[in-house]
């Protein structure tokens, strides 16, 4: 029996994708939800799973536009009769055993030593050559095998004439733009023609933040199977703020502005495919550990190309984390059609003055642009400095936001 396998849709607007990748090569053998090729749209990498077991016939080269609903390849189940049960074990081995014969005793040969194009080039001493001889080693050996290059050595160059240097690997390649850069790309320029975008900075002491990871991270551990991450202190941090600053929550369409009274946070997830922004759905009905647990699902699902596009839609706000690549500062590029989004950095040591004294303190630097049309920049400034009051005293996000001495009075 034939098993035709056909492009999903990935969502309802899109009606066309590309293969981005066979996992798996024509006349191969699979087995039921093997995962067998990744297709890329302009939102999101997704997996094609084999239905049945048999041998697939692909039908589709990679890298091409296709239609959805068109056929990506078949499978022949015919071959599930004649294999009996195809299990993963069986798979593996066929795949190890062109390895297996290449390592037979008959086939293995004596290495010589290899002649380099370039040993001309270079003097040998008659005892160096006689020892690289008796080891079986060649030029690539000994030049791979150099740790250090000394002052004699850069002299040597600079007075060894030009016209002897050799210009070697300046080759040039090209790859093809895949669906979800080219779309990302066309979004980023939009963003820049078409919203009024600034940026306002601040800086918080993360002190307090790092004291509680540190001291409670085992327990954490131990208890919700996660370790406890800064995202999730921001997350709750922003999701109480953008009740005090609604606009900052909100969006424009057309001549109207679309305010939301709940928070679904994008976390910007870098991904081998591109940046990916899943949706932490209700962010402000959340705790910490909720928030620690729903952030690694998405990212893992986002870097294990299993996100759906229900993860990506949506979303009110965004955050991202420069600051794991070591970023000191930026201006993060706002996420349409939201009209903001937070940048945190990376945490660096810094003296600061506390109550007329200088201290060394961990300080990360905060960024939130925002688009000018619909955020004035009294509420951007204020949004990033209760940002920064809550993170300063995170017992504060325990009574979303307040005091915790004026919660107690009831003032």
């Amino acid at each position: 029996m034939i098993i035709e396998i056909k492009i999903p849709s990935p969502g309802e607007s899109i009606s066309e994708v590309e293969i981005a990748e066979w996992l798996v090569s024509d006349g191969d053998l699979v087995q039921k939800n093997q995962d067998i090729a990744e297709i890329e749209s302009e939102k999101a990498t997704l997996s094609i799973s084999a239905e049945e077991v048999g041998k697939i016939s692909i039908k589709q080269a990679a890298h091409e536009p296709i239609a959805v609903g068109d056929i990506a390849c078949t499978i022949d189940t015919s071959f599930k009769v004649e294999s009996a049960e195809i299990s993963s074990e069986e798979i593996a081995e066929t795949e190890e055993k062109p390895k297996q014969e290449e390592s037979k005793p008959s086939e293995i040969k004596t290495q010589e030593p290899k002649k380099e194009e370039n040993d001309s080039n270079v003097k040998i001493t008659p005892v160096a050559k006689k020892l690289m001889e008796a080891e079986n080693l060649n030029m690539e050996d000994i030049l791979n095998g150099l740790r250090k290059i000394t002052r004699k050595d850069v002299e040597s160059v600079i007075h060894t004439p030009t016209d002897n240097i050799q210009h070697e690997n300046r080759e040039e390649s090209r790859e093809r733009m895949s669906s979800l850069r080219r779309k990302l790309s066309e979004r980023l320029v939009a963003v820049k023609n078409e919203t009024a975008m600034l940026t306002t900075f601040n800086e918080v002491d993360m002190s307090e933040i790092l004291r509680i990871r540190q001291e409670n991270k085992s327990a954490f551990i131990e208890k919700y199977g996660v370790k406890p991450g800064m995202m999730s202190f921001f997350t709750r941090a922003a999701a109480i703020v953008l009740k005090a600053f609604p606009q900052v929550n909100a969006f424009i369409d057309g001549d109207e502005i679309v305010m939301h009274n709940y928070a679904d946070i994008g976390i910007a997830v870098q991904t081998p495919k591109g940046l990916m922004v899943p949706i932490v759905r209700d962010a402000e009905k959340l705790s910490i550990p909720q928030l620690e647990i729903e952030i690694q699902n998405l990212a893992e699902k986002a870097r294990n190309k299993k996100i759906s596009l229900d993860d990506l839609s949506g979303g009110t706000f965004s955050i991202t984390n420069g600051g794991v690549f070591g970023s000191m500062l930026s201006t993060p590029i706002l996420n349409p059609p939201q009209s903001a989004i937070l940048g945190m950095h990376n945490i660096m040591e810094r003296p600061v003055a506390v109550k007329g004294e200088v201290v060394i303190r961990p300080m990360m630097y905060l960024a939130l642009s925002y688009d000018h049309r619909i955020i004035d920049g009294r509420d951007s400034v204020g949004f990033l400095k209760m940002i920064k009051e809550l993170l300063e005293n995170p017992e504060r996000m325990i009574w979303d936001g307040q005091d915790s001495d004026k919660k107690l009075l009831g003032l």
